[in-house]
This record gives structure tokens, C-alpha cells and sequence, in this order.
């Protein structure tokens, strides 16, 4: 007889480890932006016919490609969630008044990413989390440059 079933338990843990990095956030993002950008660029009719004679073959593709998105949509706000709950603390707050918004709309836009299809809005999205990374690095004393964003988006 089984008493106790075994079920995965996903946590960061509640001890103050001191374990924070947005790289994952970071990483979590630009995969969104990366799908939008290849589902975008998906062809109408979704059903077609390769070489082989494979039928369905980018409408498979864009199947992946959406529960991608959408996974690392959820990914960027479990991340942020735990930073926003875990690290970020009533001092930080005070010396960046602009944290609750920034959590707040990067949340809504990670949600906005996991509803639709838009690079325009990933970009935003990659934009938000950056913006939080810097702000959590410069929390540690770090003078934080993402050279890849600062290239892409000409800063």
C-alpha cells in the first residue's frame, strides 16, 4: 500500500542563499523575442508539403515554436517574481522608485507575449528585463553593460 506519492517540486529556495542573477530572465526573454520573430516569419499556407513529401511540416514548426514562447513567456515572470519577492528589498525600493512599475510591466508584458504574437512587444519585453538586470546589478556595486542589447537596439 502506498502511503505518500512522489510529485517534482520546483522552488528557488526560501532561505536567503543569496543566489539572484536575472540572466535567466534575460535568457528567458530574448527566447521570446526569438519565436515571435520566427513565427512571424511563418508563411500562409501553415500546411504544406516538403521534399520528402512530409505534409504539416510548418505548422509543426510553429507549434514548437509557440509552446517555446509561451514557456519562456512564464519563465520571465517566475523569475522576476522571485527577485520582486526574494532579493529586492524596502531600500532598493527607495533608491529606485521605478522598480514596482518596472516589475509590473515586464510582468504584463511577459503575460502579453504568452497571449500574442508580436516582436514589437518581446522587444519591450527583453527591454524591461534588461532595464530590472541593471538595476539588480547596480544593487551589488556592479556597473552592468549588456554589449549584445546595447548592439541590437543601437545604444
Amino acid at each position: 500500500m502506498k502511503i505518500f506519492n512522489k510529485i517534482p517540486v520546483y522552488a528557488h529556495c526560501d532561505i536567503p542563499c543569496g543566489i539572484y542573477d536575472p540572466i535567466v530572465a534575460k535568457i528567458a526573454a530574448q527566447t521570446v523575442l526569438k519565436m515571435a520573430v520566427k513565427i512571424e516569419a511563418v508563411e500562409v499556407p501553415l500546411q504544406t508539403t516538403d521534399d520528402s513529401g512530409n505534409e504539416s511540416t510548418i505548422f509543426f514548426a510553429s507549434s514548437r515554436y509557440i509552446a517555446v514562447k509561451e514557456e519562456h513567456a512564464q519563465n520571465v515572470k517566475n523569475e522576476l517574481n522571485i527577485l520582486w519577492a526574494d532579493y529586492f528589498k524596502p531600500e532598493h525600493l527607495e533608491k529606485y522608485p521605478e522598480l514596482h512599475d518596472l516589475f509590473w510591466n515586464a510582468n504584463k508584458l511577459a503575460g502579453a507575449n504568452k497571449q500574442n504574437v508580436s516582436t514589437t512587444s518581446a522587444k519591450k519585453l527583453v527591454e524591461a528585463v534588461d532595464q530590472i538586470a541593471k538595476i539588480f546589478w547596480s544593487t551589488k556595486g556592479v556597473d552592468y553593460s549588456d554589449p549584445v542589447s546595447d548592439i541590437r537596439y543601437g545604444k
